[in-house]
């Protein structure tokens, strides 16, 4: 097996147990005790931030999936398409619970430091959450 497959399989069994089945400590076989995690906020998220975000994401949305629809791999750097369903059944982020379903996609850049990855850059479309959580409206006049 390639380090590039090795990694791409890493990859999609830590995504499964940490956001399938809840188990964020999965996530220290793959990031690094360093590891930063930037996103749309301007301070980027260590490990124990993204632990507890994830927590908190699936407390909110308890039957969350999340799908890996493709993941390259090169070098030191991974680039993750992935996208994510759930039913917003408990407060998220101060909103109390809709019981709506939502669906959102994004994308992460990884880039690994040895065996671990050292960050990640995520790149998604927050409005799209706001929006099937009811909060705002997108595309309409």
């Amino acid at each position: 097996m390639s380090h590039a497959e090795a990694r791409r399989l890493l990859i999609e069994k830590v995504w499964r147990t940490t956001w399938g089945e809840g188990d964020v400590d999965a996530l220290d076989t793959l990031l690094g005790p360093g590891y930063l995690r930037h996103g749309s906020d301007p301070q980027p998220q260590n490990l124990t931030a993204f632990k507890a975000a994830i927590v908190s994401t699936r407390a909110a949305f308890p039957d969350l999936t999340t799908t890996i629809d493709d993941i390259v791999v090169d070098g030191d750097r991974a680039a993750i398409r992935w996208h994510s369903s759930g039913t917003h059944l408990h407060s998220f982020l101060g909103v109390p619970a809709t019981r709506r379903r939502v669906d959102v996609s994004g994308a992460t850049f990884a880039r690994f430091d040895g065996d671990l990855i050292a960050e990640e850059h995520v790149t998604w479309d927050p409005r799209a959450l706001l929006s099937a959580l009811g909060i705002i409206s997108v595309g309409q006049d």
